[in-house]
């Protein structure tokens, strides 16, 4: 069985420049996010268990899932995949800080439309799948 994939009209050039920097964003705060947690940053290590109430053992793992779920996210063939995998991640991050009653978890829920934003922008694949329509 044979399927025929139509050609996906290419977004605008700024458009599609809009959706990297979007993106781009998302991804950046995630990797040095993740590089702190990795390197058990003093400021995150100080935070972690007091704030939080996490383990000092899941700093790492945690640092290691949020760096592959970002990396996921900005590689285009499994983008889509990442963009999940944010959204899961950025999600409990929102559970965690709403349960301490942190007014930062504001914060990766931003960061989770931008992805989402951001990738809708670059993937004209997304459009079938939730088509917004004007006016």
């Amino acid at each position: 069985m044979t399927e025929s994939i139509a050609a996906q009209p290419q977004p605008a050039r700024w458009v599609l420049w809009t959706g990297r920097v979007l993106s781009a964003i998302p991804f950046l705060m995630m990797l040095l996010s993740a590089a702190m947690k990795i390197t058990r940053n003093a400021a995150v290590v100080a935070t972690w268990n007091s704030q939080f109430g996490f383990p000092f053992g899941a700093l790492e793992a945690i640092g290691i899932i949020e760096a592959v779920c970002a990396i996921l996210y900005v590689i285009p063939r499994t983008a889509v995949l990442g963009a999940i995998l944010v959204t899961g991640y950025l999600g409990g991050a929102v559970a965690t800080h709403t349960r301490m009653s942190d007014p930062a978890l504001i914060a990766p829920f931003i960061l989770g439309v931008m992805a989402w934003a951001g990738l809708y922008l670059r993937e004209p694949r997304l459009h079938s799948l939730l088509p917004l329509r004007k006016g």
